[in-house]
């Protein structure tokens, strides 16, 4: 069975301790939030799972992240194979300067799908997924770039789930809509667990408590809470998180 794990993490950026022994474990098919106050950790912990951290200079970790029971930072690992595995929704709309079919498409392509029909699939299956087929079918030409900020947000979701992740993460994925926009990323992130595994980071508590199945609580790098999401909202082991959810702490 799928699982998304780390185990005694530790990420050091330099000098800075920035996460400490974190345990954690995803399930599939389940909606994991990721709450907290700005610079606790919560996008640092999310990108260990595609490694984008190996970005950053000075980047130490010790621990071991699972992906399906695989050690991802294992040596000879190959990183691109990983990424194809574990989707990415960055908090702005990012779609390529392409048309709207070649945004779903390019996984695919990079994969060396050449089939046209089985590309036509794919991006109507994937854009049916996000609730954008109606709107664009009759305009697939043209550029993803003409979309509304909501339009092109889900239009990043389906790029992300056409080559199928084992996980999909998403860092604040409607911080940068409106309200509208938002709720129908919202929706459509409640009905994608029923074939996807995601972790999603939002400082909307709301939010989470709307999306997700259980919900972590990380403050100034540790993972002070994690359970049930009802039970994380309601009934609180550590009083941290409950000066944080009733605003007493920010």
């Amino acid at each position: 069975m799928f699982k998304a794990q780390a185990t005694d993490l530790h990420l050091h950026y330099g000098d800075f301790h920035a996460l400490k022994g974190i345990n954690f474990t995803v399930m599939p098919n389940t909606v994991t939030a990721l709450i907290g106050p700005s610079g606790c950790g919560k996008s640092t912990f999310l990108r260990l799972f595609n490694r984008m951290n190996d970005l950053i200079d000075n980047v130490r970790i010790e621990g071991t992240v699972l992906l399906d029971g695989e050690d991802i930072y294992q040596k000879d690992l190959a990183v691109d194979e990983l990424r194809k595995r574990v989707g990415m929704v960055f908090q702005k709309p990012t779609p390529f300067p392409k048309s709207i079919f070649e945004n779903v498409a390019y996984g695919l392509r990079v994969n060396e799908v050449r089939d046209k029909l089985a590309l036509e699939e794919v991006v109507e299956t994937n854009l049916r997924r996000v609730a954008l087929w109606d709107e664009v079918k009759d305009n697939l030409k043209k550029s993803a770039m003409a979309l509304s900020g909501g339009q092109q947000q889900r239009l990043c979701i389906a790029r992300a789930l056409a080559v199928e992740p084992a996980l999909v993460l998403m860092d604040e994925p409607t911080s940068a809509l409106d309200p509208i926009s938002s709720a129908a990323i919202e929706e459509l992130i409640y009905q994608l667990k029923e074939n996807f595994t995601i972790i999603i980071v939002t400082h909307n508590m709301q939010q989470a408590g709307r999306v997700s199945d259980r919900t972590a609580y990380f403050y100034l790098g540790e993972l002070v809470e994690f359970d049930n999401t009802k039970t994380v909202f309601t009934n609180p082991r550590d009083p941290r998180t409950q000066n944080y959810i009733t605003g007493r702490m920010g």
